[in-house]
């Protein structure tokens, strides 16, 4: 391993991101990071679970409880300007022969359900999506491709286009650690919705899940949670029932009142 680091020195390393953390949800974050690079350098097990710190974990996990609590009553709005038919019809006018824009990144980011840090590496071909975020030991397996754009020619045309357009500088990658590129972008005032909420990164694969059940003209529930699961790439062989990670999306049309939303709750695995 590099520098030959052992038990002591992770463990050092471990409680300096706890203790300088702003709070635990922070600092279990951090020390997740941590796990993620030791596994990338095929450090031992013994130094991996040297790293767990399980007052902070259990702090995060009652803080992560709380919001989700909030979540469950109030749910996730959005303004006009992110509605599943602005967003749709922006898609269709984008000219691939331009340089794409912040706004382009995250009506893409929405098409694709795609979290800010796949942005860089998401693949579609034949019907399949690759390159999606994994739990730690899972097999890049071609997941189901199931957008807001149907034709994959096209969604594959301005996924590439915005994976060009970073690489090339003309955007910056929203996945990077502790950026501010896409957050700032979304809490522009004409984008806060009436509760006064701005929309976040995270928020955007969230609306794109509902926008593909809601496209697709679903007959039933058993249908939603399909088309659901395929957009945000959950594992087929995933069954269980992951309460604990839902988020609430008041789905409403352009011009609609806030309080005519439709709620939808939408489980992710991840």
């Amino acid at each position: 391993m590099r520098d030959n680091l052992g038990v002591r020195d992770v463990i050092a390393i471990a409680n300096a991101i706890a203790e300088t953390a702003s709070n635990p949800v922070a600092g279990t974050s951090g020390l997740s990071r941590l796990r993620s690079k030791l596994r990338k350098l095929n450090a031992p097990k013994t130094i991996i679970d040297a790293t767990f710190n399980p007052d902070m974990t259990c702090l995060s996990n009652k803080i992560q409880k709380e919001r989700r609590d909030q979540y469950e009553s109030e749910g996730i709005n959005y303004p006009d300007h992110f509605s599943l038919e602005s967003v749709k019809e922006r898609l269709d006018l984008y000219d691939i022969s331009n340089i794409p824009d912040k706004q382009a990144l995250a009506d893409i980011m929405i098409m694709l359900c795609i979290r800010p840090a796949e942005i860089k590496n998401l693949r579609i071909s034949n019907g399949g999506v690759t390159g999606y975020s994994k739990n730690w030991g899972q097999q890049d397996i071609p997941r189901v491709f199931r957008s807001l754009e149907k034709n994959e020619k096209r969604a594959k045309q301005l996924l590439i286009w915005i994976q060009n357009a970073i690489s090339s500088g003309q955007l910056r990658d929203p996945g990077k650690r502790r950026s501010i590129y896409l957050s700032s972008f979304l809490k522009k005032d004409k984008f806060i919705p009436k509760p006064d909420k701005p929309l976040l990164p995270s928020y955007l694969r969230k609306l794109g899940a509902v926008y593909a059940v809601v496209s697709n003209s679903v007959k039933n529930l058993s249908e939603a949670m399909t088309i659901a699961s395929q957009a945000l790439r959950h594992s087929p062989d995933n069954h269980a029932f992951p309460a604990q990670n839902y988020t609430i999306i008041n789905f409403r049309k352009r011009g609609q009142p806030y309080d005519q939303a439709t709620a939808f709750e939408l489980f992710d695995e991840n």
